[in-house]
């Protein structure tokens, strides 16, 4: 199901357009430094899903409520669909339990781009940790 999804072939593709991503990318900041939130560690934001990893300081039910909720509402203005389901309902949440497999995972999602065939190496990705990484190195 990760590949498909990665191809962009099913759902809704309203992510590829940078003024949503651009709000995403700013509430992942936004729920780190100003709410205290979480650590972010990775994320990407691919044409209909997205990859986030996180070290949560207050419960994740709080975090994907507030993320969801300011997303959906500023992604369906932008979009002109106010009133409409934005997110899928699920989520996935995995625990990460030692450093090799943070370290994966970040390379996973990372990469999310490149296995998908949007870009040759991660940091060409606009709407990523790795682009982010790369622009601040530069």
């Amino acid at each position: 199901m990760d590949r498909s999804l990665d191809r962009a072939k099913f759902g809704p593709r309203w992510l590829s357009d940078d003024r949503v991503a651009r709000e995403i990318v700013g509430a992942f900041h936004f729920g780190q430094h100003e709410q205290r939130f979480y650590e972010l560690y990775a994320f990407v934001i691919m044409p209909n899903h997205v990859h986030l990893l996180i070290q949560p300081l207050v419960p994740l039910a709080r975090i994907t409520k507030s993320l969801k909720g300011y997303t959906a509402r500023r992604a369906n203005q932008i979009l002109d669909r106010t009133g409409s389901p934005f997110w899928q309902y699920e989520s996935f949440d995995h625990w990460v339990r030692n450093e090799p497999e943070l370290l994966k995972i970040i390379n996973y999602i990372e990469y999310n781009p490149v296995a998908a065939g949007l870009v040759g190496k991660p940091e060409e990705w606009r709407w990523s940790s790795a682009y982010k990484v790369a622009e601040l190195q530069a």
